[in-house]
């Protein structure tokens, strides 16, 4: 049984992912006291200022470019009704449940930071949602990253108010029934309970998260591949020599080639030095400066992520001064740009990763390109067989379409609501974007360790079977084996290709490399 404690200012990556993937009924969720204080004193004040008949936007006021719109004080709970209801207008596929349920704990803890305004049993909705799993069905398109991600936050609020579509043990039905399933009750909006829980870049950080432990794990498995096809084509190591790095020390190069050399540690099939061949070709000898470049993308859209978690996104928000006395004041806390920008960042990086796996296995493919190391297309009586031929256009094809892909969303605007809102972020396109890239290039990196694997039997039958690969490269050789065969003839590769991409997804590579290194 997990648990957590929400507080508006220690969630991680790690927690989102935790609930994300964690089923319903094995996770407890809470807000610390010091929350549920923060969280009942902003309440109040918002109670205070419509009591007081203060004008305030979003609280009394219309939305967007009816923001100068006063709203009399007995429509006050039907405002709030109305934006949940006409800013549920997305479309598109459902986005997975994972992608909704951290959407869901990434909103509850943004409104635990207690600047929002909602009530505390608001919030509580939302973590009992979440832990009974009633799941809202979200589409995914329809979110510019602007005013936050309405429209996905929207068809959440929508099922708080007993309205919309939820899936529920499996099955989907309309939203007041999947709570009553679940033994929850609807909630009637007070005011600017519907603007704080469409307000705020929920649906761009859940992306986000999600992402980051994605490309991460790509990251690992990339250095992997790239070690595994140094075998398989009989490079030399010089190139990550530490001495190198040193004199141009960016962090991630020197981490990259030190990880390669743990490796490939032990392994037979690397070239001594000195040797007649001093260098390789840059998608072997550049994986350092490659590599750790696409790290850096990574580290970067953890920062940032990581930082959105706990940061208060809507608007407007309640401060107090130094006399308790409350204020309300408008600002753009939920623009995306920095996520945007960090994601178009990231499928920049992810592309790059697979244009350099394509590339080694171009080699490994390409008798010309190895100088006759390996035979044609990696298969015996070529001609008859076509062997590792049309893997690698799969892999160009990956390659190609994540160019397209990897566009920055962010460098694109378009003004909405009468333009008022007249620069958005497109942020979630960015995040939708990134884990599209991610998905081709774990495909890539799968093909590659499949062809490296058939690469590394060729070169043990010309070497005998007394040779040993790096220590940390032949546990993920010994993997492949156990799912992919040697291919003598040929066969049906998309199978074998979709278990690569599977062991590579599902962080088998990365496990079994790390756990020979100890790491």
């Amino acid at each position: 049984m997990s648990h957590i404690t929400l507080d508006g200012n220690s969630l991680t990556i790690t927690d989102v992912i935790t609930v994300a993937r964690t089923r319903p009924g094995a996770l407890t969720l809470e807000m610390s006291s010091q929350a549920r204080t923060a969280v009942a004193r902003a309440s109040q004040a918002v109670a205070q200022i419509v009591a007081d008949g203060r004008v305030v936007y979003g609280i009394n006021t219309g939305f967007g470019a009816f923001k100068n719109t006063t709203i009399p004080h007995n429509a006050l709970r039907q405002l709030q009704i109305n934006i949940v209801r006409s800013h549920s207008a997305g479309t598109g596929h459902p986005l997975d449940t994972d992608i909704v349920r951290a959407m869901m704990l990434v909103r509850a803890n943004t409104l635990a930071s207690g600047y929002s305004g909602v009530r505390v049993e608001t919030i509580e909705l939302l973590l009992h949602m979440i832990e009974r799993g009633v799941h809202p069905v979200v589409p995914r398109q329809g979110s510019l990253g602007a005013s936050g991600d309405l429209a996905p936050l929207a068809h959440i609020a929508l099922v708080m108010i007993g309205e919309g579509e939820a899936e529920f043990g499996g099955e989907i039905m309309s939203g007041a029934e999947a709570l009553a399933r679940a033994g929850l009750t609807p909630i009637e909006l007070a005011p600017k309970e519907g603007l704080a829980l469409t307000n705020g870049t929920a649906f761009m950080v859940a992306l986000g998260c999600l992402a980051v432990e994605e490309a991460e794990n790509a990251i690992f498995v990339a250095n992997v591949a790239g070690a595994l096809t140094l075998e398989a084509l009989h490079g030399t190591p010089a190139a990550f020599d530490p001495r190198i790095h040193a004199v141009r020390p960016h962090p991630y190069q020197i981490a990259t080639a030190e990880l390669v050399r743990y490796l490939i540690e032990e392994s037979d099939f690397v070239r001594g030095s000195p040797s007649e061949d001093p260098q390789d070709a840059y998608s072997l000898r550049c994986i350092p400066q490659v590599h750790g470049a696409c790290t850096d993308a990574v580290e970067n859209a953890r920062r940032i992520v990581s930082i959105e978690l706990n940061s208060v996104t809507d608007n407007p928000l309640i401060f107090f001064d130094e006399n308790g006395a409350p204020t309300a004041i408008s600002g753009g806390n939920f623009h995306g740009e920095p996520l945007a920008i960090a994601y178009d960042y990231l499928s920049l990086a992810m592309t790059e990763l697979g244009n350099i796996s394509e590339r080694r296995l171009n080699r490994m493919t390409d008798q010309a390109s190895n100088g006759g190391l390996l035979p044609a297309f990696l298969t015996e009586n070529g001609g008859l067989n076509s062997g590792f031929m049309l893997t690698q256009y799969t892999a160009a094809a990956l390659a190609s379409e994540n160019k397209a892909l990897c566009f920055p969303a962010s460098a694109d605007s378009i003004p909405t609501s009468a333009n008022v809102e007249d620069h958005v972020s497109n942020g979630p396109i960015s995040g939708r974007q990134a884990r599209r890239v991610l998905r081709n290039l774990e495909q890539i990196l799968g093909i590659e360790l499949m062809a490296a694997a058939q690469a590394i039997d060729f070169r043990k039958k010309a070497l005998g079977d007394a040779v040993q690969l790096g220590k940390g490269t032949a546990p993920v050789y010994e993997l492949i084996r156990q799912h992919i065969p040697f291919i003598a003839q040929d066969a049906v590769m998309a199978p074998h290709m979709a278990k690569a991409a599977e062991l590579v997804a599902s962080g088998q590579v990365r496990q079994a490399a790390r756990s020979a290194l100890d790491f």
